[in-house]
């Protein structure tokens, strides 16, 4: 197989918000532009608009467009919640969605899309996670966040703390084994994996609660049965000091602000969230629409940069991987 660039779709979120303005700075860089073959899904006459008012003239020059034509000509307001927005938001993920499916993406990088837009359209909608997931019949994702300095993913996320609490030992293992694939395809070859506790001090041997015990470290000794590195239950209040000190490269999260809560503590601006259990690559802002500074060339582009650059790199991992697949299959 010959070296090839990877092929990447960036949805452009909410037209509404800082989605179009973030998607064309994030690829200001010549050099990240270089290595690969970009794709912006969204409208071509709002990209246009967005490209003048921020100068960036060159960018719509450099990437490929693919505008599903669903505002219909609606004018979109800046910072101004509408239900024809929330429809178009969904409409390209769909698409590139869609596109990775087939084939002709490697891997997407979706821009913040708002929630109650998209309640506004008629649609149930609970997260880019599980519409993906949704797209691609999976019925289990979850959710990885990363940094320079640290990951962790989650075994639950958009759910109610209650729910949170009802932990199953196939749910933890197969986030385990998700979380090391994944970290796999960013380049750590054996990563060393923590694995939280759901109670305080990882339940003090079942003074505070069992479910540390019974579900949590049968797990763990699972997923070292087959072959990961991983340890705990560790007491999640010092795990992520640990890691951020070099100690491990992944932490499990068991639930949804367990996880988030430090990591944005750590490094906000640069962590990007990326969706596992899914059969295609999907990276993601870790912000929100932002609609108070929208249309005002505000918006900083470093966490969408960050997402651009994540997708980039798993995707020449996962590339390599079926690489060497293939020819280790000519070999025999």
């Amino acid at each position: 197989m010959s070296e090839r660039k990877p092929r990447i779709a960036i949805t452009m979120g909410d037209p509404a918000g800082i989605g179009p303005e973030i998607c064309l700075k994030g690829l200001r860089d010549p050099a990240l532009y270089a290595q690969a073959e970009w794709t912006i899904v969204g409208d071509r006459a709002l990209l246009a608009a967005e490209v003048k008012r921020c100068g960036l003239e060159a960018i719509l020059h450099r990437v490929e467009l693919v505008d599903p034509g669903v505002l219909h000509g609606h004018t979109v307001q800046p910072g101004k919640l509408s239900s024809e927005c929330g429809a178009a938001a969904v409409e390209y993920v769909r698409v590139a969605t869609e596109m990775c499916l087939s084939g002709k993406t490697d891997a997407m990088v979706t821009a913040p899309l708002n929630k109650e837009a998209v309640t506004l359209s008629g649609r149930q909608f609970s997260g880019h996670t599980e519409y993906i997931a949704e797209l691609c019949g999976a019925e289990e994702p979850c959710m990885l966040l990363s940094n320079e300095k640290l990951s962790v993913v989650h075994v639950s996320t958009h759910v109610s703390l209650r729910r949170a609490t009802e932990l199953t030992r196939e749910r933890i293992i197969r986030t385990i084994e998700l979380g090391h694939e994944a970290m796999r395809w960013m380049g750590r070859e054996q990563p060393r994996i923590a694995v939280c506790g759901l109670n305080p001090h990882a339940g003090e041997h079942g003074l505070f609660g069992r479910e540390d015990e019974e579900t949590i470290r049968p797990a763990i000794e699972e997923a070292r049965a087959r072959g990961i590195l991983c340890v705990g239950p560790t007491a999640p209040d010092t795990t992520f000091l640990d890691g951020v000190r070099g100690k491990y490269d992944l932490v499990v999260a068991m639930y949804h602000d367990q996880g988030h809560i430090p990591m944005k503590l750590i490094d906000f601006e640069q962590t990007v969230n990326i969706s596992l259990g899914i059969p295609i690559i999907r990276t993601s802002v870790d912000h929100g629409t932002a609609f108070d500074i929208a249309g005002q060339n505000k918006a900083d582009a470093r966490n969408m940069e960050s997402a651009l650059r994540m997708a980039l790199r798993m995707a020449r991992g996962r590339i390599a991987e079926a690489r060497a697949a293939t020819q280790a299959e000519v070999r025999r």
